[in-house]
C-alpha cells in the first residue's frame, strides 16, 4: 500500500440547503443557534483552526514556566489533552494539592482495572456461538474508553491505535472480537513501556499479522510465490521512520530543495523476507485462546537467506526471531524514528501543528530519557504534556495551535463528564462509524491502515493548506458529518444509549439559571474557551425554554449541552 495522493474525502463541502439538520425541537428559538451554527460550521471550524483570513504569523516558542498549581480552566485544558474525558470532580482534584507532574506519575503507577480480553471472558463472549461473529466488540471498547479509571492510558492507547492502525473489519479470520481484544491489549499494555517493546509485541500479534497479511507469508519459491510486502512497507512508512528523512525537530531533510526518501522498493522487498513463516501458535480453533498468543515462525517457510533492508545486515541462516530482532533494532535506532513517532503523538494529544522546537524537545527525550534510555514512553508522554508549548495559556488565542477534537473523543468526553454508566455492561453505543446518522468514527473500525485521517492531511483550497499547516481530523469532517454528529449527540444527550444513561444531577441544581448552567458546561467541556459573545447567544436561546417544570428543566439542560458541543470553540481543542 502506498500513501494515497490528493485525497479530498475530508474537504469541507459547500453549504447545501438540502442538508438542513434534523434538529429535534427543544423550542423554536432554541434551535436557531444550532441551525445557524451548522450553516457556517465548516467556515467557523477552519477559522478556529487557523484556516480563515490571511496566513497566520507563527507563534514564537514560549519561555518555559514551571507549572506548580492549576486554576480550574487550566486543569480542564490539561485534561482535554491528557485524557479522553473527565468530570468536574477531576478538575477540582487537580488543584492546589496536585500538580500536573504528580498526576502523571500517579497515572503511570495505576494498574489496568480490566483488560479488553478479560472483559470479553468475564461477560461470556468466549463461546462457540461467537466464533464467526463480532459479539461484544463494541461493548468492550466503550467500556474501556467511557468507564475505565486509567484516564491517561486510555488517551495514549487511543493515540497509538490511530498510529499502529488495525481494524476489526479487515480481519479474514474466526474469533475476530478476540483478535482485536488481544491487539488492543498489546497497545494499552505497552503505552507506558518502551517503544521497542511495543514494536516487537505488535509485530508478533495475530491482529497485525492478519490485518497486514503477513501471517501465512512464505519465502519465495519456484512456483513464483514471493513474500507478502504489506508489513515490510507499513512498518517503515507508517509506524517507525516515515517516507522522508527528518531532522530531529521533525522538519524534512532536503537535497536540492527536495525531500529525501527514507527507503526504496528494494528495502521493502528485502524487509518482506524477514516477515515470512509467521503463523498461529497452535491449530486449536475451538476457543479464541490462540488469538492472544504471539505468532510463531515456521522455519520451513521462513526465508533464511541473507537480506539487507535499509542496509541492516541480516546474515544467511538467521532464524525468524533473530531476523526480526535485527530489523526492528535497526528501525528503532533509525534517526527518523524519534521525530516521526513523537510528532504524531503530539498531534493526537495536543496540537496538529507543533513547532519544530516542540517536536525537537520531545524527540530528544525519546532518544535519551535523561538516564541513557531510548524509547521510554513514560518520559515521552510526560514531555509532551508538560512542554511549555502545551502548557502555555496564551495558546488559547493562537490561530496556529490546537487540533480538531476527533468525534470519538467528543462522545467519550460527554460520557465521562456526566458519569454515563452501563449496569449490565452492554454499553450499547454500537458502531458509530456512519457519517450519515452517527459521529463518523468508531474505535477499532478504521477503514484502512491509513486510519480515519492521515497526520499530514490538509483541507484543500483553504488557508490552512496555503499556510503549510495540517488539520488531520478534517479528513472526516464536512457539513453532512457535522450535522450527523449533532443529531446523534442530541439523541444520546437526552436519552443515553439504551441502558447506558448520563447523570445530570449537578446540572439540575443550577439549570434554572441559564448563565450558571452555561458557565459550568463551558468550564467542564471547553476549559472556559467559549467566548462571552457565544455564551450570550446561547443564553438568549436557553432563556426561551421555560424551566419551571422538571421536563422544561431537562430540555434546557439538553439544549445547553448540545449548543456547547456544537460550538466551534468547543470543537477545536487548544
Amino acid at each position: 500500500m502506498q500513501t494515497p495522493d490528493g485525497s479530498t474525502c475530508g474537504a469541507l463541502a459547500a453549504e447545501d440547503d438540502a442538508g438542513e439538520p434534523d434538529v429535534r425541537a427543544f423550542s423554536t428559538t432554541a434551535n436557531l443557534p444550532i441551525r445557524a451554527g451548522m450553516a457556517a460550521a465548516g467556515t467557523l471550524l477552519l477559522d478556529a483552526c487557523g484556516g480563515g483570513g490571511s496566513t497566520p504569523t507563527p507563534t514564537p516558542t514560549p519561555t518555559p514556566v514551571p507549572v506548580v498549581t492549576l486554576t480550574a480552566p487550566q486543569a480542564s485544558r490539561f485534561f482535554g489533552q491528557a485524557t479522553v474525558g473527565y468530570s468536574h470532580a477531576d478538575i477540582t482534584s487537580l488543584g492546589a494539592a496536585t500538580s500536573v507532574d504528580s498526576w502523571i506519575t500517579a497515572q503511570f503507577a495505576m494498574a489496568r482495572p480490566q483488560k479488553f480480553w478479560d472483559f470479553l471472558v468475564a461477560n461470556g463472549y468466549n463461546v462457540a456461538a461467537n466464533v464467526n461473529g463480532t459479539a461484544g466488540f463494541e461493548a468492550m471498547g466503550w467500556a474501556q474508553l467511557m468507564g475505565s479509571a486509567d484516564q491517561l492510558r486510555q488517551r495514549v492507547g487511543l493515540a497509538l491505535l490511530n498510529q499502529w492502525v488495525v481494524g476489526i473489519d479487515g480481519f479474514a479470520s474466526s474469533w475476530r472480537t478476540f483478535v482485536m481484544a488481544a491487539y488492543l491489549d498489546v497497545l494499552w499494555d505497552n503505552a507506558f513501556g518502551n517503544y521497542r517493546d511495543l514494536m516487537d509485541a505488535v509485530s508478533t500479534s495475530v491482529g497485525m499479522g492478519l490485518y497486514l497479511t503477513y501471517l501465512g507469508s512464505v519465502k519465495a519459491n519456484a512456483s513464483g510465490s514471493i513474500p507478502d510486502e504489506n508489513y515490510a512497507r507499513e512498518s517503515m512508512q507508517l509506524f517507525t521512520i516515515g517516507l522522508y528523512q527528518l531532522n530531529i525537530d521533525g522538519t524534512q531533510v532536503l537535497s536540492g530543495g527536495n525531500p529525501v526518501p527514507t527507503y526504496t522498493q528494494t528495502d521493502v522487498s528485502q524487509g518482506a523476507r524477514v516477515w515470512t513463516g509467521y503463523t498461529f501458535a497452535n491449530s486449536d480453533n475451538t476457543t479464541p485462546n490462540r488469538m492472544q498468543l504471539p505468532m510463531i515462525v515456521n522455519a520451513s517457510t521462513h526465508e533464511a537467506g541473507p537480506s539487507s533492508p535499509l542496509g541492516i545486515s541480516i546474515p544467511a541462516g538467521s532464524d525468524g526471531p533473530t531476523s526480526r530482532k535485527l530489523l526492528l533494532d535497526g528501525l528503532f535506532n533509525h534517526a527518523n524514528t524519534a521525530p516521526f513517532v513523537t510528532k504524531q503523538l503530539i498531534q493526537h494529544m495536543v496540537t496538529s501543528n507543533p513547532s519544530p522546537a516542540y517536536v525537537g524537545r520531545v524527540a530528544a527525550i525519546f532518544v535519551n530519557n535523561g538516564s541513557g534510555l531510548r524509547g521510554d514512553m513514560k518520559a515521552v508522554i510526560r514531555a509532551i504534556l508538560t512542554d511549555p508549548e502545551a502548557r502555555d495559556d496564551t495558546q488559547t488565542a493562537s490561530t496556529t495551535f490546537g487540533k480538531l477534537r476527533e468525534p470519538v473523543v467528543r462522545l467519550v468526553q460527554w460520557a465521562r463528564a456526566f458519569n454515563v454508566t452501563s449496569p449490565t455492561n452492554l454499553w450499547p453505543f454500537g458502531n458509530t462509524s456512519s457519517s450519515a446518522n452517527r459521529i463518523g468514527e468508531s474505535p477499532g473500525h478504521a477503514p484502512s491502515v491509513f486510519n480515519w485521517f492521515r497526520p499530514g492531511y490538509t483541507p484543500p483550497g483553504t488557508s490552512v493548506s496555503a499556510s503549510g499547516m495540517v488539520a488531520p481530523e478534517f479528513q472526516i469532517t464536512n457539513e453532512p458529518s457535522l450535522i450527523s454528529y449533532i443529531n446523534y449527540m442530541q439523541t444520546v444527550i437526552a436519552a443515553g444509549a439504551g441502558e447506558a444513561k448520563p447523570d445530570y444531577t449537578s446540572l439540575t441544581e443550577i439549570g434554572t439559571d441559564s448563565q450558571a448552567l452555561l458557565n459550568e458546561l463551558n468550564l467542564v467541556l471547553a476549559a472556559n474557551q467559549i467566548s462571552a459573545a457565544t455564551i450570550a447567544s446561547m443564553k438568549t436561546a436557553l432563556d426561551t425554554i421555560v424551566a419551571t417544570t422538571p421536563a422544561g428543566l431537562a430540555n434546557r439542560i439538553y439544549a445547553a449541552i448540545v449548543l456547547v458541543m456544537a460550538s466551534p470553540e468547543y470543537l477545536v481543542l487548544r
